[in-house]
C-alpha cells in the first residue's frame, strides 16, 4: 500500500491503484451502492470487482484521485494486503436462510469488530457458517466456525491458497461468547509463538495441533 495514499494499493501497470472498502460481512446498502457507482463514474473507475472477501475493489484509480474518492465515498479502508485480520466472510444463516441453524451474522460482525484490522505475523481471515454446508468457507480460513443444533463447531489452521490446507477442528458445540473467547485465545497464542509471516496453516503443522489445543483449551 502506498504510504501517501490512503488504502491504495498499486496495480500492474505501476500508475494506477485499486481501493478496497470495508464492507463487513458483504452487507450492502442501496446508499452504499449509490457511492460506489457514483464514484465509478465521475472518476471513469474502469473495473468494479466482487472479492472473495464479500467487498468490492475499485480498480484502475489515478493516484490524484484516490483521496477524493474515500472522501465521497465516506466508508473505511478493508484490509487487503497488510499483515493483520483482513476480514470476516458469513452466510446468511438463521437471518433467511432455510439452512440456518446459527445466527451467523451475529457472530460475524461481532468478530469483525473486534479483529478485522488486528496485527499478526501474517495476515489472516476469518470463516463463519450457520450450518455444517459451511458456505462461509471456514475450514479453509485461519479461523472458522460452523454451527449445528448443539451449539458452534470451531476450526483453526485452514488456508485455501497456493498450500491448501483444511483446518482443525478445536471446539464443539460451544456458544457464542464461547467462540468469540475462544477466537481471542487462539489469535493470542499464535501472535506470540509463530515466527514472522508464518501463516496459521504452517504454524500449527509447525507445532502441532494437540500442543495448541493444549494452549488455547483452557
Amino acid at each position: 500500500m502506498s504510504d501517501e495514499l490512503k488504502g491504495a494499493i498499486l496495480q500492474r501497470d505501476k500508475q494506477t491503484y485499486a481501493i478496497v472498502p470495508r464492507m463487513p460481512l458483504g452487507l450492502v446498502t442501496p446508499d452504499m451502492l449509490e457511492r460506489v457507482a457514483n464514484v465509478a463514474k465521475k472518476y471513469n473507475i474502469p473495473i468494479i470487482k466482487i472479492t472473495s472477501a464479500q467487498r468490492l475493489a475499485l480498480v484502475g484509480i489515478k493516484p490524484e484521485s484516490v483521496d477524493e474518492i474515500w472522501r465521497e465515498l465516506g466508508m473505511d479502508v478493508g484490509p487487503a494486503i497488510e499483515i493483520c485480520v483482513h476480514y470476516v466472510q458469513a452466510c446468511p444463516g438463521t437471518a433467511v436462510c432455510r439452512f440456518g441453524i446459527q445466527d451467523s451474522l451475529d457472530l460475524g460482525g461481532r468478530l469483525e469488530k473486534l479483529f478485522v484490522g488486528t496485527a499478526l505475523p501474517a495476515k489472516a481471515k476469518i470463516g463463519i457458517s450457520g450450518c455444517p454446508f459451511n458456505c462461509g468457507e471456514g475450514m479453509v480460513k485461519d479461523f472458522g466456525a460452523f454451527g449445528k443444533k448443539a451449539g458452534w463447531t470451531v476450526t483453526f489452521g485452514g488456508n485455501s491458497g497456493g498450500r491448501p490446507r483444511i483446518g482443525d477442528v478445536i471446539a464443539e458445540d460451544i456458544g457464542t461468547e464461547e467462540v468469540i473467547e475462544l477466537a481471542r485465545r487462539c489469535f493470542d497464542y499464535y501472535r506470540e509463538n509463530s515466527k514472522g509471516k508464518e501463516r496459521t496453516a504452517r504454524f500449527i503443522e509447525r507445532i502441532g495441533i494437540e500442543e495448541f489445543k493444549k494452549a488455547v483449551l483452557k
